[in-house]
Order: C-alpha cells, then structure tokens, then sequence
C-alpha cells in the first residue's frame, strides 16, 4: 500500500478534523470524526450504512473541501458493469488508428500501440488511482444498489488500492485515495468488503446537530423557526408518531423545507403551512396522509 504523501491541510487530531469540517458546514457528531480520522490515518476505506438523507454522501463532499483533495464519485445501481466504474477502451480513437497503420505496421506491432495509455478512458476508480499526492477523496454511493459480482470486483481496490487491467498489468495508488463507501442497506453488504472497510452507522441527529446544520445551511431563517423545524422533525421520528411513516425525514428534507418556508415568509409553524408543504417532508403519498392527522399533536408543546 502507499505511503501517505503529507499534507498541509489534513488535521492534526480528531478535534481539528470537527472544527474544520463544521468550517465547511457539515456537523459531524464525534464518533463519525473519530472514524474518518482513522480512515485517513491508516489509509482505509470507510463503510458508511444508515437511513437516505442523514448525511453520508455530504461527508465525502465536505471531506474534498476540509482535505484540498478532488472529489471523484461512482454513483451505483443494479447491473452496474466494471467499465464503469474502472475504464473503457476508446474503441473509435484505436480503430482509427489501426486503419492508418495498417499498411506501415506489422499486426503485432499495431496491437501494441493500440492499447496504450493514451487510448484509455478513466473511470472514477482508476482516477483515484492514478490521482497524484495528497491523492483523491473517492465516493461509491449507494455501493448497495449494484450486485454481489461488482461487490467482488471491488476488493483489490479496496485491499489493495490497486487494480489489474489485462493490457497493461497492475495500477497502483500513486497515493493512498481516502475512500468513503456508502449504503442505504437495502440489502447486506458480502462480508469481504466489510473486513476491508473501518464502519460507521450514521443515525438521524439529535435536535442540537440537527439545529446547527439547519442555521448555517439556511441562514436566511429565524433562530425561532429553526427551533420549530428541529424540534417538529425530531418528533417525527420519534415514537409513536415513527411508526405511522413508512421513512421519516432525512436531514436533506429538514434543510430543504426550512428554505421553502423561508421562501413562504413564514415565521412561525401552523397546521396550515405545515399541511402545505408536506411533500417536502415526505415523497409517499402514504406517509403524507399519515401526518395530516397528526399535526395538531406534534404541534403541541412539550410536557
């Protein structure tokens, strides 16, 4: 594996890590702080699993700001093939070429200049590899929507921060990519990609992250509408009222719906506003006429 190449901007400690990352807005509680640290530290790859929206894919985000690193993302889904995420070979550029040499080049000849370098078309992986030092901040989203042979395909990489290509041999990191792995856990990850991951679980926040995240993602709205929106949300999650929704809130809906009501001037919440923009809380129908109903008590004050 390579050595890490030393940075001026990766943090010392894991409270430097937290003030940096709430410098560029992401509120990390300090569990999350620890485990990216280490990932860093120990040039590991970061399994992130929990619910849609409670921030992973905007951790690696906020990471290629905090660490000066580009942000390189293979975005999953089922059927996912290798090219995709590794490389592909720029079929046009070659059968040119081996059309102008084919009256000038012996057929060994014309084999070997057509699978050169110069000819390759990058994907996010081999990017990542071939990144030059501090090296890239990878991001595999959602590496629960491909399937199990991907899952396969991914452990050199993940072991090894290499990958073969039978043309031109093995490609290593010429630095170690921080790399953040996320999902959703519509299914269970294969148990090898996990031994060669550090793991986080990321939970919904607690009102006070989820307050300051609110403030400085909206600041346009009133100290008092941010303590309702944190304090509704948060009881929407909690029982009973959970139980009623088939996926509570993320922390994206949060922010999105303090700036539609930012946007509605609102200043205070009501069942009417509320009712208004439930579709911004929720994307079933189901759950949104599982909340109309309870609007009134989730408006209620707190005992």
């Amino acid at each position: 594996m390579p050595d890490a190449a030393a940075t001026t901007t990766e943090p010392r400690d894991i409270d430097g890590l937290l003030a940096a990352l709430r410098g560029v807005g992401y509120h990390a509680p300090r569990a999350l702080a620890t485990a990216v640290f280490l990932a860093i530290r120990l040039q590991r790859p970061l399994l992130l699993e929990g619910e849609p929206g409670v921030g992973k894919t905007e951790l690696a985000k906020a990471l290629s700001r905090v660490l000066g690193r580009p942000l390189l993302r293979l975005q999953c889904y089922d059927g996912m093939e290798q090219r995709e995420a590794l490389y592909e070979w720029n079929h046009t550029a070659q059968l040119l070429h081996m059309r102008a040499a084919q009256n000038t080049a012996t057929p060994e000849q014309i084999e070997r200049e057509v699978y050169q370098e110069r000819y390759l078309i990058r994907r996010p992986l081999l990017q990542a590899l071939q990144t030059p030092p501090p090296g890239a901040v990878l991001l595999i989203d959602e590496v629960d929507r491909a399937d199990e042979p991907f899952e396969a395909f991914l452990l050199e990489y993940l072991g090894e921060y290499q990958v073969s290509i039978p043309e031109l041999g093995t490609i290593t990191a010429m630095a170690a990519p921080l790399t953040i792995l996320t999902s959703n856990r519509t299914r269970d990850l294969n148990d090898a990609v996990k031994r060669r991951c550090l793991y986080q679980w990321l939970d919904h926040p607690d009102r006070e992250r989820e307050l300051a995240i609110v403030r400085g993602q909206v600041p346009q709205a009133s100290a008092a509408l941010t303590e309702q929106i944190a304090r509704f949300v948060e009881r929407l999650r909690a029982q009973p009222f959970s139980n009623a929704f088939q996926r509570s809130p993320g922390i994206a809906e949060s922010v999105e719906w303090a700036k539609a009501l930012v946007a509605l001037d609102t200043l205070t919440l009501d069942p009417e506003v509320i009712q208004d923009t439930a579709g911004i809380l929720f994307k079933q129908r189901e759950d949104v006429a599982a909340l109309l109903p309870m609007i009134d008590q989730l408006l209620a004050p707190e005992v």
